[in-house]
């Protein structure tokens, strides 16, 4: 696990910086900033999106050499998840594309990705399934007991799950450094819980993805070199969500993924409000993260903040679930 990490962090630091983010640069790969967004915010276009790709490629590299006693044993699991994530990210990637293509800040429909991401999200669910690594039998953290459920009704809350999560993390995805920071709590508590049950593959998996987070924040922290677009963020919510399905506790994102939800509810009330009043709102902009921005916080500061909750929610998580097995 400690491989995965300090090979993901210097292959993402190293070729991420030195290839990566020089290519987007010649290929003009600008992010076009929203229109209704902070004014300030206009400073930000023309900066390289898909940055991503850097994180991705090391944690590829990290999960086949971390990862290859596991399968010289045969013991796929943590090249499941990161298949699963990969799948997110070429959704990303092509919505990024259109947005880089058309030089505005539209990509592909919320139908589409919506449809693909049911799509990847059931085929993984049945991969899961296939494997024996997945059961209907809910677990609940803190209480330690599990909720039997009939197959069809868990892979409908499976599925809606796995949708949320990867949609809650790209709308989190609004700062420089805002999504990196907050899910490296959430990379760590993964690991944490890998090592206390013996978990070595999908360890391998976490400690990857935890050091190649922490290698594109050396270019995404602010003030931001590249952005990680949609690229990088459906990958990251594919891989949080993968790796919550692989250890089959899913429920425990209510906990890991908490400013996911915020930043996701403070959306969805905003716009709820705003249509049932015909025009008003609860929130200065939403998602949250601009709220604050518009009541004079920092970037950093949101940054910091945020991630300290997200920090003491992993925190609370891995006590709610570390006796859920013996330790092996």
């Amino acid at each position: 696990m400690i491989a995965a990490c300090l090979i993901s962090f210097a292959v993402t630091a190293l070729v991420g910086g030195r290839a990566i983010l020089p290519a987007l640069r010649r290929l003009k790969a600008g992010q076009s900033i929203r229109e209704d967004g902070p004014k300030w915010h206009a400073g930000k276009s023309g900066t390289p999106t898909m940055g991503g790709l850097m994180f991705i490629l090391g944690i590829a590299v990290a999960v086949l050499i971390a990862g290859w006693g596991e399968m010289s044993r045969g013991v796929y699991t943590h090249l499941y998840v990161f298949a699963f994530a990969i799948v997110f990210g070429a959704i990303g990637f092509f919505d990024d594309y259109q947005k880089v293509h058309k030089h505005q800040n539209l990509g592909l429909t919320a139908l589409q990705k919506f449809l693909l991401q049911v799509a990847a999200a059931l085929a993984f669910l049945a991969l899961m399934r296939l494997e024996g690594m997945l059961t209907p039998e809910l677990y609940v953290p803190f209480l330690n007991v599990y909720w039997h459920l009939s197959w069809p009704v868990y892979l409908v809350l499976a599925a809606f799950i796995i949708v949320g999560t990867v949609n809650a993390v790209n709308i989190t995805d609004g700062l420089d450094g805002l999504a990196t920071t907050v899910t490296v709590p959430v990379a760590l508590f993964f690991v944490s819980v890998a090592t206390w049950w013996g978990l070595t593959q999908l360890g391998i998996f976490a400690g990857a993805l935890l050091g190649g987070l922490l290698g594109f924040l050396i270019y995404n922290a602010h003030p931001a070199k590249v952005f990680m677009g949609d690229t990088g963020s459906l990958f990251l919510g594919g891989a949080v969500a993968g790796l919550a399905f692989a250890f089959d506790m899913p429920l425990v994102l209510a906990f890991v993924g908490i400013i996911y939800i915020i930043e996701t509810m403070s959306d969805i009330i905003q716009v709820t409000y705003f249509k049932l009043t015909h025009g008003k709102r609860i929130f200065k902009m939403a998602p949250l993260h601009h709220h604050f921005e518009l009541c004079g916080w920092s970037e950093i500061k949101i940054v910091v903040v945020f991630t300290c909750i997200s920090l003491v929610f992993c925190a609370l998580a891995y006590f709610g679930v570390v006796n859920r097995f013996a330790f092996a």
